[in-house]
């Protein structure tokens, strides 16, 4: 019985196609999302462990921490695709364990509620499920914690972000988001995560 189940929890790596566990291979996590020193407020990648970064000290950003994996590059632009725009949620699973283990590695007080970036009403339409929340959700549960789909809203749909510069992006999320009416209760006061993909 053993053996049976060990075979099915079984599968191809999706990076190096070796078999093992799960859809990123042990190796292929330690050789590709190996932890590195980053700004704590908004994760961009440092030479050495510091307080923040350059930008972040002159400009310091509305958020207090970011938590990033890896950088968006060989392997994980390949598979963030095939899990945003060619039907693979399923790849949720593994990088929710990952950005849960990030989480957890960080050593920051955790959220009240982890959130997903809501997405547009249209590409969920496109799509057939919110990303966002597929991770979200399964962070949450890695690390005990309440998620809630409900609070946040996008009443204005926006071009893609990945092909525009920083900032054009930074300009094209301006009033993108907001606020749902059951919310402010529930938000008042409380830490929160919120998750999104690249």
């Amino acid at each position: 019985m053993l053996s049976l189940l060990s075979a099915r929890a079984s599968s191809q790596c999706d990076v190096c196609r070796q078999w093992g566990r799960g859809r990123v291979c042990a190796d292929c996590v330690d050789r590709y999302a190996a932890p590195v020193p980053r700004c704590p407020r908004c994760a961009l990648r440092l030479p050495a462990p510091a307080p923040s970064c350059g930008r972040c000290l002159h400009e310091p950003p509305l958020q207090e921490h970011t938590v990033c994996v890896a950088d968006y590059g060989f392997p994980w632009d390949r598979l963030i695709a095939d899990f945003k725009f060619r039907g693979q949620p399923e790849l949720a699973i593994a990088f929710a364990e990952l950005m849960a283990g990030a989480v957890r590695a960080a050593a920051q007080a955790l959220p009240a509620l982890v959130l997903p970036v809501p997405l547009a009403p249209r590409r969920l339409a496109e799509r057939g499920y919110d990303q966002a929340w597929e991770l979200a959700r399964r962070v949450a549960r890695g690390l005990a914690l309440p998620a809630r789909a409900d609070l946040l809203r996008r009443p204005r749909d926006t071009a893609h972000q990945a092909d525009l510069p920083r900032a054009e992006r930074l300009a094209n999320l301006r009033h993108a988001f907001a606020v749902a009416a059951p919310a402010p209760a529930a938000l008042a006061g409380r830490r929160v995560a919120l998750v999104d993909t690249c």
